[in-house]
């Protein structure tokens, strides 16, 4: 079977290289905040946000085990706040939609902040930067973020971003992703 994860990271693997800037706009317990750190390497940058301080303090730790490159700024603060952090254009830079695994369901990232976030991140992409960005279905407010997300990257210009989607047809709740490249 096909790990929709892992294959996010093949496509970021074609648009950021050692010393690269790359953003994890919901660093939940930093799986791709590692990543990102590693592919970036020791010269890189990568800023990564969350809003709850749990969410730093486990991906701190997965940075330390995980002998990360010290390239990284975990900032606690929401995704639709990243342009007072990051002044660079961004190679990479993900959203795991939802809430931080393991932790309250009641705290999930919200369409409110979200579409302004994935808006700002689409302004900051670097020439030939790379956006993925996914979601999680399956409640409520997954389901109406990524409705909302595919009508606002319908209406993107063609000729400057390309927006693609990525679902499990046979699988309509399961986790799907936006790849969206400049």
């Amino acid at each position: 079977m096909t790990d929709l994860l892992e294959l996010q990271k093949e496509f970021i693997k074609k648009h950021l290289f050692p010393g690269g800037i790359a953003a994890d706009y919901t660093m939940g317990n930093g799986h791709d905040t590692l990543f990102l750190s590693r592919t970036a390497g020791p010269r890189g940058r990568v800023y990564a946000f969350d809003v709850q301080a749990a969410a730093l303090q486990s991906t701190a730790l997965r940075l330390c085990r995980g002998n990360a490159p010290q390239n990284y700024v975990l900032i606690h603060d929401s995704h639709h706040n990243a342009g007072k952090y990051v002044t660079q254009k961004v190679n990479a830079g993900m959203f795991n939609l939802g809430w931080l695994p393991g932790s309250d369901r009641t705290v999930f990232t919200r369409r409110e902040t979200t579409l302004p976030a994935i808006a700002g991140a689409i302004e900051r992409m670097a020439p030939d930067g790379i956006l993925l960005v996914a979601v999680y279905p399956g409640h409520s407010e997954g389901d109406a973020e990524g409705k909302l997300i595919h009508e606002y990257l319908s209406s993107l210009d063609r000729r400057k971003y390309m927006c693609a989607l990525f679902r499990i047809t046979n699988s309509p709740a399961s986790p799907f992703f936006y790849i969206i490249e400049n």
